[in-house]
């Protein structure tokens, strides 16, 4: 298998360190942590074209909405060079398990997170199928680098893996906007990323292979796309959607490598193609957007044990995983689609092991999907412990 970048695991580490400041602070002084995140960064309000009256430029929103913008889009660019390139993880007919697999996912924890709430869910804001929408995520740093120790470096189970998790984030910050929106008619906003997108791309994308060497020179600069990618930004975060999804309509405009070398692959490190330019540039910053995601997001209240923390992890550890192999199964017996080269059902079991491990996104999640309080943070706790199927693995591998 190609060698996946180090930056992951460093990734990983930054949002470990984070979480665990937070987690710290908060069970030492509760009100000092939450006025540090709620303290408000700019005095006057937003405008309300912009987003909702009630939004406040907080550390939290600063870092959950547009810093993280920039790592889910380079999950995005991972994902669309899959897909698109030469020899691209999901290009063609090999995207059908991988999708299979992350759709299974998916409707399985939608499905065990409805069915237990219904069993045994207490809190009195709670309603039928309420924060449906947390167990959809995943993590990929985290994920990944559990995996690199339970598979090996070199195996070919950390690509699927890497696919799966991958998709699961976005397809969550997806359903998470387009089900809970504040204003259906603030859809009509996304319109400025695609015209954004597109015209950026018939300006000066489309020229990065003109014969005219004046054209092609332009089209790589870096300006031009940035540009447009703050105008998707704007866009996105005024229809409503997360922010954090601001700069995904920009990559299909940005000219970038002809072939695929592998998700977050080593040898990226070469290419100087416009996108993968800004991937090298983000890696470093992203260390520190992921500290402080952890920061504003991961404090584990450790006494904030509930019901909800219950049907959190069912829907995770049991849900989630059943659907991926049910997907698999799918994909493999009734589409005859093959495994893919060098992995058998024990290791799709592992990867679906893997992929119950959630928190980037599930975190994200908590503060639309569910009322807040103390539900939100019954549910964080939830996530939290989700991360122990990571250990559990490794204890396995270890043994086997």
């Amino acid at each position: 298998m190609y060698r996946v970048s180090t930056f992951i695991r460093h990734f990983a580490r930054a949002l470990l360190a984070g979480t665990a400041v937070a987690t710290l602070w908060v069970n030492l002084d509760p009100a000092s942590y939450y006025d540090v995140m709620e303290w408000r960064l700019f005095p006057l309000p937003l405008p309300e074209w912009l987003v909702a009256s009630h939004v406040r430029v907080t550390l939290i929103a600063l870092t959950s909405d547009l810093l993280m913008a920039f790592f889910f889009f380079l999950l995005g660019k991972e994902l669309w060079e899959a897909h698109m390139l030469e020899r691209g993880a999901l290009h063609g007919a090999r995207a059908g398990l991988p999708l299979l697999a992350t759709l299974g996912g998916l409707a399985g924890a939608i499905a065990v997170w409805v069915l237990t709430s219904a069993l045994i869910e207490t809190a009195e804001e709670a309603s039928f199928g309420t924060g449906w929408a947390v167990p959809l995520g995943c993590d990929v740093v985290l994920g990944y680098v559990v995996g690199r120790h339970v598979f090996g470096p070199g195996s070919p189970a950390l690509h699927l893996l890497l696919l799966i998790t991958i998709g699961a984030d976005l397809a969550g910050l997806l359903a998470l906007g387009l089900a809970f929106p504040e204003h259906p008619l603030r859809l009509i906003w996304l319109l400025l990323p695609l015209l954004a997108s597109s015209g950026v791309w018939w300006l000066v994308g489309r020229h990065a292979s003109a014969s005219n060497e004046r054209e092609r020179q332009r089209a790589l600069q870096l300006w031009p796309y940035a540009c447009a990618g703050a105008l998707c930004w704007i866009g996105t975060a005024a229809s409503g959607l997360p922010g954090a999804l601001g700069l995904l309509p920009v990559i299909p405009a940005i000219p970038h490598a002809g072939r695929a070398f592998g998700l977050f692959a080593e040898a990226e490190a070469f290419l100087h193609d416009p996108l993968n330019r800004f991937a090298h540039l983000l890696v470093k910053p992203l260390m520190v957007v992921l500290f402080l995601f952890g920061l504003t997001r991961g404090g584990i209240d450790l006494a904030a044990f509930a019901p909800t923390t219950l049907v959190t992890l069912a829907a995770l550890w049991i849900g989630k995983p059943a659907g991926i192999l049910l997907g698999t199964l799918i994909a493999v017996r009734l589409l005859r689609l093959p495994l893919p080269q060098g992995l058998h059902w024990p290791d799709m079991a592992r990867i679906a092991g893997l992929a119950t491990m959630g928190f980037t996104v599930p975190v994200l999640a908590l503060e639309t999907a569910l009322p807040g309080g103390a539900m939100a943070e019954a549910a964080r706790f939830g996530l939290a412990l989700s991360l122990l199927a990571g250990p559990a693995l490794l204890l396995t591998a270890r043994r086997r």
